[in-house]
């Protein structure tokens, strides 16, 4: 499972700002942040070589990242690729817009999947449970924390433990591109009661946390997004060109 951290602060120079780790199977190829959609100019993220869709891109200032539900992982004949729906997102003009069109196209084409969708205005949670339509839901302002359960839900053992942690964190800095508190939550690797609570996956049974990304997104739409080609704490976080 993969998890998405995002903090809304309506009135904030940078009112969205997102923490994200991605945990998939190391034996999947896969291209870092860039433009490689030829028929979706401006939109920037990650390639998924197998599918040839992304689990988080951006265009402008939105971005959209797509997650597994339990017990999800990996894809299905007769399924559509999680990955476009991301690129869907995209061609919205809003996390509201593009929340709306994917709630109205039918859930039981993809396996079942979360989203964060996320603007100036803030974000939307999208619950897709593989039948019927997926239903969308605001995020309040404050911290929300998305794994393959719903915000913030203490079920899952990676929020029960890491939320709280989050929460105390100082905020990052985008203006003087001060991430660290963000950087060493995303980089722990340390069990708690189990391999279910560890936020940076280490490689087990083939799989594992491949990479990392830190974003923030203005009040005037900029969008900074920092990207570890490999797990955080291993890798550097490095610039995404606009």
């Amino acid at each position: 499972m993969c998890t998405v951290i995002l903090l809304h602060r309506p009135g904030h120079p940078w009112p969205v700002l997102i923490a994200a780790n991605r945990d998939e199977r190391l034996d999947r190829p896969w291209d870092p942040p860039a433009e490689w959609w030829p028929d979706r100019p401006r939109v920037v993220g990650g390639r998924d070589r197998l599918g040839g869709g992304t689990w988080m891109a951006a265009r402008g200032g939105m971005v959209a990242a797509v997650l597994n539900r339990p017990g999800s992982l990996g894809p299905a004949a007769g399924k559509r690729s999680r990955g476009d729906l991301p690129l869907l997102a995209l061609e919205a003009g809003s996390a509201a817009a593009a929340a709306a069109r994917l709630a109205a196209l039918p859930a039981e084409d993809w396996r079942p999947f979360n989203m964060v969708l996320a603007d100036r205005a803030g974000g939307v949670f999208l619950r897709g449970l593989g039948a019927d339509r997926a239903a969308a839901v605001p995020l309040p302002p404050g911290l929300a924390m998305v794994t393959a359960h719903d915000p913030n839900d203490l079920a899952s053992p990676r929020t029960a433990r890491h939320l709280p942690r989050f929460r105390a964190a100082p905020a990052p800095d985008p203006d003087r591109g001060d991430w660290a508190a963000w950087e060493a939550l995303l980089a722990d690797d340390s069990l708690g009661a189990g391999i279910a609570d560890t936020l940076r996956v280490p490689p087990t049974d083939g799989f594992g946390t491949v990479c990392a990304s830190l974003l923030a997104i203005g009040a005037d739409g900029r969008l900074v997004w920092r990207f570890a080609a490999g797990p955080a704490g291993t890798t550097p976080f490095r610039p995404v060109p606009e």
